[in-house]
């Protein structure tokens, strides 16, 4: 396995119990806070090799590259009537196991007046303390957070220019700072104002609060976006059937509760909730209903143009600026 850090999705848990399920299966974790596309480079690049990934969690974008290159190996999962069709792949090349939606968590400790929304990120008393999860041409968190940035300021799913003005904006004002989000950088303060996904707050907050930290999450209400991860298994690589049996354990009843847990919406929530596995208490770390009723996905074409508008322009206008 590769890039699964525990704080997101709780994929610390998740692990956990795949591992007590099945003991005899070992399962690294290769470079838990790789990027997307630094996934799909691993794929590439340890072809042949015993520690060539046999699994991938990657954004939207870079599943569909990974697709188009042919890294995956198709697999229907034993659950595929229960995920909707906007959560896969049409030919099984990759399924989606969870979604949600941009958040803004504050270690209030440093900062006392947490922001709520996009608006409120560009005011002077953030200067500096504002960061990005990686580079949005290579991470999904960070390309989510740009898109949603451009919904909040006239920007659509089909234009994600307003976001990257957006983003120039805010460095030419010294307010965006690092674009890397880890737990350490947040507990040590270098990142007091993390643009992140939902279900990566729940383990931060535990962490930050373990610290003898607070923190405030926001949902910002003026930029609503939903992104998923798609999992798949990797084409030719050594642990096939291993691959497989992760698979099926994360879009199974326990892999769902478990992401349920960590702040992240199952791609099964309607078959778990029928089922009566959910309970209100279990939904505490999702973002409000009335947000992700709002939510949306980009099909692969919207995300191919959004992806080369950004390649285009991010260097340019803010990382290069």
């Amino acid at each position: 396995l590769i890039a699964l850090p525990d704080e997101w999705a709780n994929y610390k848990g998740i692990l956990q119990s795949f591992r007590d399920k099945y003991p005899g299966v070992e399962n690294p974790v290769a470079s838990p806070d790789a990027s997307s596309k630094e996934e799909e480079e691993a794929v590439q690049t340890l072809s042949g090799q015993d520690d060539m990934p046999d699994n991938v969690d990657v954004s939207p974008a870079i599943a569909q590259e990974m697709v188009d290159n042919g890294l995956f190996e198709p697999y229907v999962l034993s659950t595929d009537s229960e995920i909707p069709d906007g959560l896969k792949d049409a030919d099984n090349n990759w399924t989606a196991a969870y979604y949600g939606i941009m958040a803004i968590a504050t270690n209030t400790t440093i900062v006392k007046n947490a922001p709520k929304t996009f608006a409120d990120l560009a005011k002077p008393e953030y200067k500096g303390l504002v960061a990005l999860n990686g580079d949005p041409r290579e991470a999904g968190s960070a390309f989510a957070a740009v898109m949603a940035a451009s919904i909040a300021n006239g920007g659509s799913a089909d234009d994600i220019m307003p976001g990257i003005q957006y983003f120039a904006d805010l460095k030419a004002s010294g307010n965006l700072g690092a674009t890397d989000v880890t737990k350490e950088t947040v507990l040590s303060g270098e990142t007091p104002i993390a643009i992140d996904w939902s279900y990566n707050i729940p383990g931060l907050r535990a962490d930050l609060e373990a610290a003898g930290l607070s923190v405030e999450v926001n949902f910002p209400s003026d930029g609503i976006y939903g992104g998923f991860y798609g999992q798949g298994v990797v084409k030719d690589s050594p642990h096939q059937a291993c691959s497989k049996l992760w698979q099926e354990h994360i879009f199974s009843n326990e892999g769902a509760l478990g992401y349920l847990e960590g702040g992240a919406v199952p791609a099964r929530i309607e078959a778990i909730t029928a089922a009566g596995l959910v309970t209100d208490d279990m939904k505490v770390n999702l973002p409000p209903d009335e947000l992700l009723g709002q939510v949306s996905f980009l099909t692969p074409a919207q995300i191919a143009a959004a992806k080369q508008v950004l390649a285009d322009n991010w260097g340019p206008m803010v990382a290069d600026a």
